[in-house]
């Protein structure tokens, strides 16, 4: 017996058109009119939107940041995204200084396996690099790891220029695709050093210590050595236009970049920083939160396709308990913030009903793009026939708001409280099994399942 979603209207990143789809046990089987089978489940989503299930490319679950872990495990996490219409996360499983790539990616598979209430898959952060680093990111290829992430800031994180260089080379090489954090960790220290010892400890001098000019120079740096290495290179939540202006330069030359960027970085500003009080350590993360003005300059980068894909940064820490630990002194504020479940209609509601980028786009940047750069497309991030029937059923006549008490995140607090929504996630569908019904989750024990991923692909 199937399952046919009758009366809706199909969304991909090119087109959208009214049609039935059909289901049959993970994968999508029919699209179009009269396709339902004797025996099939009919479902009414009349009036509904059908989009691929969401892929965030950016989550951190289950991460111990050296003073607290994360509020939310694989299993928290991974039921926000479901909730939120996300099927499948990528998450970054970190290699420890001293041990392996496989030692780190086993840490992760132990974090998420049998866990995971939505698919998915790992990046594998490098921090520390040698030979036998450079010939096992053949083995994370071969263990379906086609992508990886290195810090430019962060002392016990961060890798130097030549290492930079180094495995782009590789990556290239083998099929992959490095991301970067792009801050200039050097020069940060030395302000958070300043303001401490000139007795600035509140939370304000976060964003005063990390500037939008040195993300936009770690940016700048990276394009170069990119180019000079002849390899693709993909940027993490890219907040400022400061950055988007180096990309920019850079692919004039003819770099191949893909450029992530964050529903808090379209949405939010930096002023939630200098209210009075504490409460702006909600919004502690880094990059920080910028001026206002780069909110309608990322909106518009979307549109114009400068940026291809959002993902959430997704890494939480109750307000109460973890991010106070800073309360005295604002380097020891937690960063990160939780979003993974509120992505989807938030991009709906400030982007497309608000006419800043069309549904297309939307479906384009959450879904099919990510599919594509991660190896997954057209397994995930399509709705056609013999793809996965990960599917998202957005209904554009409900109306709500974003509170904390509602959500399933495992977390006190959402950046986004009091946002008003225009949509809702009504139903979603797990490789062509019902998680979400009614915008409630209702699987009962986590099925989801780790992707190997093929080579990466380039996004442009």
């Amino acid at each position: 017996m199937g399952i046919v979603l009758r009366g809706g209207k199909i969304v991909t990143s090119e087109k959208t058109y009214s049609s039935d789809v059909r289901i049959d046990g993970e994968k999508i089987v029919a699209i179009g009119s009269d396709i339902e089978v004797s025996g099939d489940e009919i479902v009414d989503v009349a009036g509904s939107y059908i989009i691929p299930g969401g892929i965030d490319t950016h989550t951190h679950f289950d991460l111990d940041n050296g003073a607290t872990m994360t509020a939310d495990s694989f299993a928290t996490g991974t039921k926000a995204a479901i909730a939120g219409g996300t099927t499948t996360i990528l998450d970054f499983a970190t290699q420890s200084k001293g041990e392996s790539l496989t030692d780190g990616l086993k840490v992760w598979h132990m974090k998420a396996d049998n866990k995971s209430y939505s698919d998915y898959g790992f990046h594998m952060a490098i921090t520390d690099w040698n030979d036998s680093v450079r010939d096992e990111m053949d083995v994370m290829i071969n263990e379906g790891v086609s992508s990886f992430k290195m810090y430019m800031a962060y002392k016990n994180l961060k890798v130097e220029d030549d290492v930079i260089y180094e495995a782009l080379k590789k990556s290239e090489e083998i099929g992959g695709i490095i991301g970067f954090h792009c801050e200039n960790g050097e020069v940060i220290d030395e302000l958070i050093k300043e303001a401490k010892e000139s007795g600035h400890l509140s939370l304000k001098y976060h964003p005063l210590t990390r500037p939008a000019i040195l993300e936009a120079e770690a940016t700048s740096r990276l394009m170069k050595i990119a180019e000079v290495a002849k390899s693709k290179v993909y940027v993490v939540h890219l907040s400022c236009k400061e950055s988007l202006e180096e990309v920019k330069k850079a692919e004039a030359r003819g770099v191949d970049v893909v450029v992530e960027s964050c529903p808090q970085y379209l949405l939010l500003d930096e002023e939630q920083y200098f209210a009075d009080g504490f409460e702006g350590a909600k919004y502690v993360m880094s990059p920080p939160l910028r001026e206002k003005s780069n909110n309608d300059i990322l909106w518009k980068a979307i549109s114009d396709g400068d940026i291809d894909t959002i993902g959430t940064d997704h890494c939480s820490f109750n307000f109460k308990g973890q991010k106070d630990l800073g309360k005295d002194d604002f380097s020891k504020i937690p960063n990160g913030g939780p979003g993974v479940e509120h992505r989807i209609k938030l991009l709906y509601t400030y982007g497309v009903c608000r006419d800043k980028i069309t549904i297309n786009q939307l479906v384009d940047v959450v879904s099919t793009k990510p599919a594509k750069v991660f190896g997954m497309y057209p397994q995930k991030g399509a709705i056609e026939i013999g793809s996965d029937a990960d599917i998202t059923v957005i209904n554009p006549n409900i109306k709500d708001v974003i509170k904390a008490e509602n959500q399933v995140q495992n977390v006190d607090y959402t950046p986004y409280e009091d946002f008003e929504v225009d949509c809702a996630i009504s139903r979603v569908y797990l490789r062509g099994t019902e998680v979400v019904k009614d915008g409630k989750v209702i699987s009962k024990s986590p099925t989801g399942q780790y992707v190997k991923r093929r080579q990466a692909r380039g996004a442009k």
